[in-house]
């Protein structure tokens, strides 16, 4: 649910600055931006940090090479994301590629779920609840790339 947080406070905190005069955050495209930088630096960092990274690591599908090179490359990859978001040159293939990013890695959710894994010292996010919040996040990384 963190990610669901980051995303929506951060999209609402950007939205209020436009509203309140900073031009660059005038309108929802720029907002939802910022929402989804915020989460993806949240979850790029989890990638990196002790608590997680092992659980992370957990979460690879096991028939796949090499799963601690896999969480660190993702990791690498949502940071960069995150940064190109907010950088207008490159928001719309930054997004596009985090939301292909998003449905490649979301075989390990499956797996995750399927496998009853926990993500620190709680059980994944249930499969239905996962699903509905990756449309979410895909969408709204499209939404992005094909926004004005």
């Amino acid at each position: 649910m963190i990610p669901l947080i980051a995303l929506v406070a951060g999209a609402a905190v950007a939205r209020l600055a436009g509203l309140a005069g900073v031009d660059a955050l005038d309108g929802w495209q720029p907002a939802l931006r910022v929402g989804l930088a915020l989460m993806f630096v949240l979850t790029g960092a989890a990638h990196f940090g002790p608590r997680r990274r092992a659980d992370l690591v957990a979460m690879v599908p096991p028939r796949l090479p090499r799963p601690e090179l896999l969480v660190t490359l993702t990791g690498v990859l949502e940071l960069l994301g995150a940064v190109a978001l907010l950088v207008p040159a490159t928001t719309r293939w930054a997004a596009a590629g985090l939301a292909v990013l998003m449905v490649a890695m979301f075989p390990a959710n499956v797996s995750a779920a399927r496998r009853r894994l926990t993500l620190a010292g709680r059980p994944v996010t249930p499969i239905g609840v996962r699903s509905a919040l990756q449309v979410l996040f895909v969408a709204t990384a499209v939404a992005i790339s094909f926004g004005p």
